[in-house]
């Protein structure tokens, strides 16, 4: 029988405010057992910087996770932070994510531990649960949340899982989407599953990283992300509210 690991996630954009991200669930792996020994697989592996996976950073943002000998250590929390009202053109993309005691700047990322004997394989899944929409369910008509620049990286880079190179746009609110996948004896060990790369990286990705000017006067920028957009049409109302969607990651074990 498959095995889920499900994490919920409330990804938020904002016209003239800021946004978080927070976990609702997760499920707790069991205990392994071999003979007359009993064996707890490690609740977390550390998370490390997923370009550099030699690096152990602890990511400033609070991020999801699961437990288990096949678990997802973290997931960068999904923010658009504050944007501007525009007439046409909308197009956004999401903040980078900040890793390591000097903030540094990477792409959006899930980290993947398979730490199973049989090294069965395993599938990542997302899905959309319903539309980017304000506290009094005024919604983004027709927005299209996309996800580009997939990629894998581990210390040992044997055998890794494929990932979705395609850009993955969720047009359909409630369907299940694959977003990567190990086969058998693929994808063991510490997985980053990266979404976009900064100027650091040294495996050639493209460099998905850009800095956005908030204020003139104060000459104050942000980091952003152009692998993760979100894309509304010219002809929907938008408020100068919050707006929220909710997203599910699946992981689960492969036969």
């Amino acid at each position: 029988m498959k095995s889920f690991k499900k994490i919920v996630l409330f990804s938020s954009l904002l016209a003239v405010v800021s946004c978080n991200a927070l976990v609702v669930s997760a499920h707790k792996g069991d205990f392994c057992e071999q003979g007359s020994v009993q064996v707890q697989p490690s609740d977390k592996s550390v998370v490390v910087d997923p370009e550099d996976p030699e690096d152990p950073e602890d990511p400033v943002d609070p991020g999801g996770s699961t437990n288990g000998d096949l678990r997802i250590d973290y997931i960068s929390p999904l923010s658009f932070g504050k944007v501007k009202l525009k007439e046409k053109n909308r197009m956004y993309n999401s903040l980078a994510t900040k890793i390591g005691n000097k903030g540094m700047s990477r792409g959006s990322f899930i980290q993947i531990s398979d730490m199973r004997e049989t090294k069965s394989g395993w599938k990542l899944q997302v899905k959309q649960e319903h539309q980017f929409k304000t506290p009094d369910n005024k919604e983004l008509t027709g927005a299209v949340l996309s996800i580009d620049k997939g990629w894998a990286n581990s210390i040992d880079d044997q055998n890794p899982p494929n990932v979705t190179r395609d850009t993955l746009s969720i047009n359909n609110i409630g369907q299940v989407y694959d977003v990567a996948r190990a086969d058998k004896n693929k994808g063991s060990g510490v997985w980053s599953i990266n979404f976009g790369a900064s100027d650091h990286n040294d495996d050639g990705q493209p460099i998905t990283l850009f800095k956005e000017k908030v204020s003139n006067a104060d000459k104050e920028s942000v980091i952003r992300n152009s692998a993760i957009a979100l894309r509304i049409p010219d002809s929907t109302k938008i408020a100068t509210k919050e707006y929220a969607t909710k997203i599910t990651w699946l992981l689960s074990e492969t036969p």
